[in-house]
């Protein structure tokens, strides 16, 4: 089973590229959303202990733990050693889960991958990417963003040029939504001769 990774900056289009390999019938792990669910139960008691005040109602507040540890190196790392170890067991059910299923391909969606040395576990890396100026309107499209919270987040992920210098694919989303479906197909095709890496 060959495992593409999948990661992006935020405002790149990740998501969406996400969707098109789900379109095209690959089983996608998505750790954002296996950290939405751990946040809404498993990990919640952990994180109140860690961070209190944080919770409500067996639930995470994300925006006050948001405040609690934006900026803050020590507090994102005691928040990381809670998550991250909850998030490997996700993903490595989803793994056994898709070789059990006799998947081909499979897509590890995690916005952190090189951050988190989850792209030595890959056998190639598909970076989503686009010209800085989209990135900022399209971060700035969600919800509570601020010049400051952008800032935080882009200080957390590895600079989008560095990315795009390690994938071995690039998928720009510059240029439409049909465009980059195109990219994902032409991806998936190149993927089923590719050897994998030793692991």
């Amino acid at each position: 089973m060959f495992i593409l990774g999948l990661t992006g900056s935020i405002g790149m289009g990740k998501s969406t590229t996400a969707k098109f390999f789900a379109e095209a019938g690959v089983p996608v792990y998505d750790a954002d959303a296996a950290v939405h669910r751990l946040y809404e139960g498993e990990a919640t008691p952990a994180i109140e202990t860690a961070f209190p005040g944080t919770t409500a109602n067996g639930k995470v507040d994300r925006d006050k733990l948001a405040k609690s540890v934006l900026g803050d190196a020590a507090a994102i790392k005691r928040l990381e050693s809670i998550v991250h170890p909850r998030v490997a067991g996700a993903r490595e059910r989803f793994l056994a889960e898709a070789e059990r299923s006799g998947a081909p391909v499979v897509v590890l969606d995690i916005p952190l991958l090189f951050e988190t040395g989850g792209d030595k576990r890959c056998d190639a890396v598909v970076v989503v990417s686009a010209p800085a100026d989209m990135q900022r309107m399209r971060a700035f499209e969600r919800p509570g963003m601020s010049e400051s919270k952008l800032t935080a987040i882009m200080a957390n992920q590895v600079p989008d040029d560095e990315k795009r210098r390690r994938a071995d694919f690039v998928v720009d989303t510059s240029q439409g939504f049909e465009h980059a479906r195109g990219q994902v197909r032409d991806i998936l095709t190149r993927v089923a001769i590719m050897p994998k890496r030793s692991r």
